[in-house]
């Protein structure tokens, strides 16, 4: 037996205000099956349970991190210098969304 039912799916889905039809529901009881498979799979590795979680990929994860040092930024007058149209300091671009 499914260990997900459609109503969990449904209850979900509402709860995202995303509305799933039946066929979406079932593809998403498909693909939560396979998981659910996957899982029951790592949890038969023997000693799986003595394994500790890593809290990074490397064992020892070097940064590197720069001197924070100020800097003198561009001037806005030569960054506007780049634009098209300008309102001031504002760049004017063309309207995308109706």
């Amino acid at each position: 037996m499914s260990k997900f039912t459609k109503e969990m799916v449904d209850d979900y889905a509402d709860k995202l205000l995303i509305g799933l039809t039946n066929e979406e529901n079932q593809m998403v009881l498909d693909e939560f099956d396979i998981i659910d498979a996957n899982l029951d799979l790592v949890n038969k590795i023997p000693s799986i349970e003595k394994v500790e979680p890593m809290t990074h990929c490397l064992d020892e994860p070097i940064t590197f991190l720069r001197e924070d040092v100020v800097e003198d930024s561009i001037p806005i007058e030569d960054l506007l210098k780049n634009a098209d149209e300008t309102d001031g300091n504002e760049i004017e671009v063309p309207k995308v969304v109706g």
